[in-house]
């Protein structure tokens, strides 16, 4: 088995909320004009997935507007939580 490598100057490390020793690791590869992605589990690469840097802007969109999604969808829960505003005439 491989030694796990270090990251790169830029580069980050997700831990999986379900936990168990599960991650994703970001790493940039200007060198190569690549983002990796990698999936790690137990301290061992379980796959990984190379993104040209030109489609990496891509991806951020993608992300950003599932946030946003989210966000309006977490927004709208606590207006509907909220007690009614009654007007006093």
């Amino acid at each position: 088995m491989a030694a796990t490598r270090p990251l790169p100057h830029l580069g980050s490390i997700f831990l999986d909320a379900r936990g168990g020793d599960r991650a994703l690791r970001v790493s940039w590869h200007h060198e190569s004009g690549l983002v990796v992605l990698s999936l790690w589990r137990d301290n061992v690469c379980a796959g990984s997935f190379r993104l040209a840097v030109d489609e990496v802007p891509d991806l951020i969109e993608m992300l950003r507007t599932g946030l946003d999604v989210a966000y309006d969808a977490a927004l709208g829960d606590r207006v509907g939580d909220t007690a009614p505003v009654y007007e006093i005439s």
